[in-house]
This record gives C-alpha cells, sequence and structure tokens, in this order.
C-alpha cells in the first residue's frame, strides 16, 4: 500500500512539472474533484533552468517541490501532532438557566491542504433566544469569504431570533453608548482569529440589519429558526455585495471588502434546540445524523443536500431561471459556466454582479494595488450573458429530535470527498459506545475461497480495532486519510498523505473539517414513574 501510494504520488509530482509550465486554464488539476482550482485560473509556473535539479518556482517565487524533496517518513508521534494540532472539545452544561440543553458536547477538528487553509467552522450558544449553532464553511478562490461569513453568519441568524424587546433593548444600549448585551456566547479555537480592520464595518451591518426588524410591525417574538436561517444567509449576502461597492474609511478595509465579495464560500449551518433540528445548507458542505437502531447498529439521516451538478434538481433549478437557449451552457463539465463546482454560495460576485459592474469595481482600487496579491483575476466566465447565474438561498430541513437521534456531523466537503455517509457515522458510533458490531457471516460469504476468508476476516479484524482518538473528529479524519484497501488504518498511507508538501497536498485532498455535536437523547426520551 505504502508503496503504490508514494509511487503514485512521485509520478504525479513529476507531471506537476509540466502542469504549471503550461498556459493558465481551468481544468481541474489532476486529482479528485475539487472547486477550487474552477473558481479562478490556475497560474502558470516557470521552470528554472536546471529543471528539477533547482525546483519549479510559482509566479509568487515560492519554491515548489519536485521528486527529491519528497519524504514520507513520519512517525506516529509526528501523525498525531499533524492531526491534533487544531482539535477542539467542548463540553456543554446540562442547564443553561433557561432548561436543558439539546446539546451534551461537541468535538472538532481542521486539516488543511490549502496554505492557509480555506476552511472555517463556528460554534455558539445563542444567548438572547434558545438553541445552539454550528457552522461548516468551504471557502474557493481564497479564504477570504469563509473568513468573513464565519464571523458574521450565526450573528444575524441569531438576532433574526431574537424578540423586539430584546432588539429594543440592543438599539438603546447603542445609541447611548452602553456596553451591548452579549448576542453569542462563541466557543473559539485557539487558532481562530477575526477581521478586526473591518469588525466596526460589520457592527454597523448588523445593526442596520436589527433596526430594520425593529421597523417591521410582524417582528414581535421573533423568527422561528427556519425563517432566521433564511433571511440571515440572503442578507448577510446581500451586505458582503453591498460592502464591496460603497466607498470605506481606508483602504485596508475596502481592500479586505472586495476580496471577501470576489472570493466565495458555501455554508452549512445548524440549529439545535429542544424542539430539533434546523439545518440550512448552501452549497456542498454536509450534516449528517447519527441515528442508533434498536439492534445497536448505526444508520445515517442525510439533514443536507448537496448542491452541485451530481444533484439533477438543482441543475434543473438554475437551467430554469435562464433562457432556454442557455440550457446547454449554464452547467457544463459539472460545474456552473464550465467554471464553479458549488452551485449555491456566498461571495463569487463574478457569477452574481453585470460584467460592467465588475470591471467598475476592480478599477477603483487604487493603482497600486496588485490585484494578484488579493487573489483577484480579470476574467469573466464564458457564456455570461444573464446574470446572476448563483445565489446563496438555503436550502432548510427540520428533523424533530427523537431518542435514537445519537449525534450530528457537520462536514466540508474534503471530508465527504474520502468518507461516505453512512461510513462516517459507523465510525463515530462504534467510536462513541466501543462496540463493533459485525455482521454474521452470510451463506454466500461462506462459499468463499480460502484467499477470500482471508480478506474478509482482514476487514472484519479493521473494523473492531481500538480507537487512536479520543475526539471524534479527528477519529474521522484519521479514517478519511488512511484507510486501507481491507479498510484498516494504514499508517505507511496516512503519512504519506500528511507528508505532502503543501503545493502538492491541494493535489491528493481538500482542507477537511469536520464538527461532531454529541445530543442530549434525555430530552426526548420518554419517561416511566
Amino acid at each position: 500500500m505504502s508503496g503504490r501510494v508514494c509511487a503514485s504520488i512521485l509520478q504525479r509530482a513529476s507531471s506537476y512539472t509540466l502542469t504549471l509550465s503550461s498556459p493558465a486554464t481551468f481544468q481541474p488539476r489532476p486529482a479528485h474533484r475539487r472547486h477550487l482550482s474552477s473558481w479562478g485560473t490556475s497560474r502558470s509556473g516557470q521552470l528554472c533552468s536546471s529543471g528539477e535539479q533547482q525546483g519549479i518556482r510559482s509566479q509568487g517565487g515560492r519554491r515548489l517541490s519536485t521528486r527529491q524533496d519528497l519524504d514520507f517518513q513520519l512517525s506516529q508521534v509526528q501523525i498525531n501532532s499533524i492531526l491534533r494540532s487544531n482539535e477542539q472539545t467542548v463540553s456543554v452544561p446540562e442547564f443553561d438557566g433557561r432548561g436543558l440543553n439539546a446539546v451534551r458536547k461537541f468535538e472538532s477538528n481542521q486539516l488543511a491542504a490549502n496554505t492557509p487553509n480555506e476552511d472555517r467552522r463556528s460554534a455558539a450558544t445563542c444567548l438572547q433566544s434558545k438553541g445552539m449553532l454550528f457552522g461548516v464553511f468551504d471557502g474557493h478562490g481564497g479564504w477570504a469569504c469563509a473568513q468573513a461569513v464565519s464571523e458574521r453568519l450565526l450573528y444575524y441568524v441569531a438576532v433574526a431570533m431574537m424578540s423586539k424587546q430584546s432588539l429594543e433593548e440592543l438599539e438603546r444600549c447603542m445609541e447611548h453608548g452602553r456596553p451591548v448585551p452579549p448576542i453569542l456566547q462563541w466557543y473559539k479555537h485557539s487558532a481562530d482569529f477575526n477581521y478586526r480592520e473591518s469588525a466596526s464595518l460589520y457592527i454597523d451591518h448588523l445593526r442596520v440589519f436589527w433596526q430594520e426588524l425593529l421597523d417591521s410591525e410582524e417582528h414581535a417574538e421573533g423568527m422561528s429558526p427556519p425563517e432566521a436561517l433564511d433571511r440571515a444567509f440572503k442578507r448577510l449576502d446581500a451586505d458582503i455585495s453591498l460592502e464591496a461597492q460603497v466607498p470605506l474609511s481606508n483602504d485596508l478595509m475596502k481592500s479586505t471588502a472586495i476580496q471577501v465579495a470576489f472570493a466565495g464560500c458555501t455554508a452549512c449551518v445548524a440549529h439545535v434546540g429542544t424542539d430539533g433540528i434546523h439545518v440550512a445548507n448552501a452549497g456542498d458542505c454536509r450534516v449528517v445524523l447519527g441515528v442508533q437502531e434498536e439492534n445497536g447498529s448505526w444508520s445515517a439521516l442525510p439533514l443536507s443536500h448537496d448542491h452541485n451538478s451530481q444533484n439533477k434538481a438543482e441543475v434543473e433549478r438554475i437551467k430554469a431561471q435562464h433562457p432556454p437557449s442557455e440550457r446547454k451552457t449554464v452547467v457544463t463539465d459539472d460545474r456552473l459556466l464550465g467554471v464553479l463546482m458549488p452551485l449555491r454560495a456566498f461571495g463569487d460576485v463574478r457569477f452574481k454582479w453585470s460584467y460592467e459592474l465588475q470591471q467598475s469595481i476592480l478599477a477603483s482600487l487604487e493603482s497600486g494595488v496588485d490585484l494578484d496579491s488579493l487573489n483577484l483575476y480579470q476574467y469573466t466566465p464564458p457564456n455570461y450573458l444573464t446574470p446572476p447565474y448563483l445565489d446563496v438561498a438555503p436550502e432548510i430541513i427540520y428533523h424533530k429530535l427523537r431518542p435514537q437521534d445519537r449525534f450530528l456531523i457537520l462536514g466540508t466537503d474534503g471530508l465527504w470527498d474520502e468518507l461516505g455517509s453512512e461510513e462516517a457515522v459507523r465510525l463515530i458510533g462504534e467510536h462513541l459506545s466501543g462496540i463493533h458490531l459485525q455482521a454474521p457471516v452470510s451463506p454466500s460469504e461462506r462459499q468463499l475461497n480460502l484467499g477470500q476468508m482471508h480478506e474478509l476476516l482482514l476487514k472484519r479484524q479493521a473494523r473492531a480495532s481500538p480507537a487512536l482518538d479520543t475526539n471524534a473528529a479527528t477519529h474521522l479524519i484519521r479514517h478519511a486519510l488512511g484507510t486501507g484497501e481491507y479498510g484498516e488504518l494504514c499508517q505507511e498511507r496516512l503519512a504519506s498523505m500528511l507528508a505532502l508538501p503543501e503545493d502538492l497536498a491541494r493535489m491528493y485532498r481538500d482542507d477537511i473539517t469536520a464538527t461532531v455535536v454529541y445530543l442530549n437523547s434525555d430530552l426526548v426520551r420518554p419517561h416511566h414513574s
């Protein structure tokens, strides 16, 4: 296994030199289907004069890896250190002063393939309304949009759920310069950061949002979770678009706003409350519910649908928004306009604004600003005739909690590229219970020859292997990247995937974010006197 993986990586590293020196195109990288390369042009690299000896240099001058750079020897300690560096485990109090919590604890982790990581995650308790919010965000065209959305979206959802009385108190505090009552209790990892230079802008636009809610005669007790999620997604995307168009107080804030708007991100947010789970999804992140059946086995219940070309209803939805003459060009090569893989997203104004508006905004930047340094490109998608082609309207699914519902898995598509939903739920379920259920040997399996029986035995042994990680999200990522052909954990394969240099890692895997939310089944368990 290790030899085949390493040989394959070496072979692909050789082909990578040709890809870098070819003209810029929008073709996907020679690996798994990924949507990063589809957003902007893949920039051509330049071979040094002595080629493989001196390596390859990107246009930014960074040296890229060659065969001599690849070293796949990582110890178990090194593997664990890499996998666990972004772990997060949070236990939630059973009572929060307002009643039982629907969440017992959550565990989260991230593993980057891009440099820097383009995934983001968020988790918070609503302090002025009920429930907890969890989100995963997958950026493309850079990390700027995912960063902004991860900071802001949960605030918009929470504000929309607040009563008019609570919003009036917020507004009075702002008017008189008093401390504002906290809206969310955030659960941050030490590596998380915020756009500090844009904080005042974000607060101002959040305030405009709640002022509009106050002006609404219908906003008395606050919106229901599905209404709040839908309104928050759409309003934040509109604010991101507006911020890139209006004058701002300084150049840094302006360039950040334009970066955020021209980059993009998919988003999946779950509101978990005592009345159930509401999931809002725009793009190809995914939420799956882990269900424990009466016989102790585990099953996966999807609480979101991927918005990509594999979703035929989604493709038809988009085609119906444009003239019949565009039916063959709206989605081509499994991508929106042949370019973008997710079919719903925040930002990505290149697929929303008119061509004239895009050119005007980019031209408004100071002449000395390097567009390349901001990850911006002078580019219009092909067949760009009747924009907008993209929106962020979330698909919302509700699930009423049941006693057998044990946990949620929220993951960016980097996780689901490597693991199916059922396999992910089985891994977490058996990690939670410590029990590895094996199906009885079937009549057909009894007819296997000796070699086939040996393979079956290896697969069964792999399922019964003890977990190496206490954090369930880390357990998922370890198995996503390190599972061998019999389902066993292969340290050599895992080491090969983790040891890839940063310029090659993205060819083999995407950024991975996973959050596992353990549900409080006592809320819905029948009690007998």
